[in-house]
């Protein structure tokens, strides 16, 4: 089939690779009229994000990944108030999708290319783009993130929730940081949990993609809780004054909540999470929302990633979600007889991992955000995609 993929990020090229793999002929859509770059937000590596690199391209998992063996939380006096052994690995979102973006055919990743519409025919449907140019294909793949257009055509008026709080990020080169820091924090993810918020830090590939010990960068994720209205407007309010609804790149932040953020960073935190979070020169927000959709299949239409279902970060799988879903689409194309049924197995499969993820990451971020009944080695919070350690 010829397959029209709107959305070019980790989702979008994994489920081109993996349909192309299949014998699909794919073309990717792209609105930003550049090549995509989040300066080296760090993920949790899941088997799903990497499985195409990995088994199907050759990667070497330790050129896109950094192995930790511990998870470990520290005390407000930087004690190690809990630890266990625990396998995982992180990566940043920029290494893997640079490496994906490798693999692919050019010529059929196509930037600034906003979507504005879509025409059904029954048996193809061809895809408006604001430049006039168009595409007619067997399929249609919305990838297209958190603010899909296409779930809105779909689902008009259904809007993610927000959660109630938000997490802050940033990097910091380990070169950078004092040896005493580095040895406290290293060969784990390390939490502080304290009231009503929670915060880990964990190494990622350098801005280079570089994985070797001095290269890599240390990453942190800070959950924050804002009043929806007043508190989380202003927060939003960029220093170009304007209001963002789902994320504030790196330097966009106004220098009042930068600094905010900081002191209670120094009033609050263990001393060695403190000096990473204090370090990072340009942290950015990412807003935190759910969102259930009722179906995620129209006509030759389909929603994958976070086009579908938004899930709390919290089990580190938003990526392996998008990856997922490409993963079990091609293999719906390729064991059904018709489309129309491939797509019946790939929306009843689909709609069970996503509205699985939601229920376990809205309970694991009320324990830390509202309940404050998290508790360090509760094998509930291990990461996964259909469940701890799934």
């Amino acid at each position: 089939m010829r397959v029209c993929i709107v959305g070019g990020s980790i989702g979008g090229l994994t489920a081109a690779l993996v349909l192309e793999e299949s014998g699909h002929t794919v073309d990717v859509f792209e609105r930003s009229p550049q090549v995509l770059a989040q300066r080296g937000a760090g993920i949790g590596l899941l088997p799903e994000t990497s499985r195409y690199l990995t088994d199907v391209a050759g990667v070497d998992i330790d050129e896109i990944s950094i192995a930790t063996s511990s998870i470990r939380y520290l005390a407000r006096d930087a004690s190690v108030e809990h630890e266990v052994g625990h396998a995982y690995r992180f990566s940043s979102w920029n290494t893997v999708y640079g490496r994906l973006l490798g693999c692919i055919n050019r010529e059929s990743y196509h930037l600034g290319h906003e979507m504005v519409s879509w025409e059904d025919q029954g048996d193809s449907v061809t895809v408006s783009f604001a430049d006039g140019t168009s595409c007619t294909a067997d399929l249609l793949v919305c990838a297209d993130g958190v603010a899909s257009s296409s779930r809105e055509r779909m689902h008009p008026g259904l809007a993610p929730r927000y959660s109630g709080y938000v997490a802050w990020r940033g990097m910091v080169r380990e070169a950078d940081l004092d040896r005493q820091v580095l040895a406290r924090l290293d060969d784990a993810i390390t939490y502080h949990v304290y009231a009503n918020s929670h915060i880990l830090v964990y190494p990622i590939p350098g801005p280079g993609g570089e994985t070797a010990p001095g290269d890599r960068s240390m990453n942190f994720v800070w959950y924050r809780n804002y009043l929806e209205g007043g508190d989380l407007t202003d927060l939003l309010t960029g220093r170009d004054g304007i209001v963002r609804d789902v994320s504030l790149p790196p330097g966009t932040v106004a220098d009042r909540h930068v600094s905010e953020m900081r002191a209670h960073a120094a009033a609050r935190l263990p001393g060695p999470i403190a000096s990473i979070v204090c370090a990072a020169a340009e942290p950015f927000v990412q807003v935190v929302y759910d969102l259930d959709i009722p179906s995620m299949v129209s006509g030759r239409a389909c929603l994958l990633g976070d086009a579908a279902f938004l899930g709390r970060p919290h089990a580190a799988a938003g990526t392996a979600k998008a990856a997922d879903d490409a993963w079990a689409l091609a293999s719906a194309l390729d064991s059904c007889p018709t489309v129309d049924e491939a797509l019946s197995g790939y929306e009843a499969s689909q709609i069970l991992v996503g509205r699985g993820l939601i229920e376990r990451t809205e309970r694991i971020g009320r324990r830390s955000q509202t309940e404050n009944s998290w508790v360090p080695g509760d094998p509930d919070l291990i990461f996964g995609l259909r469940g701890p350690g799934q």
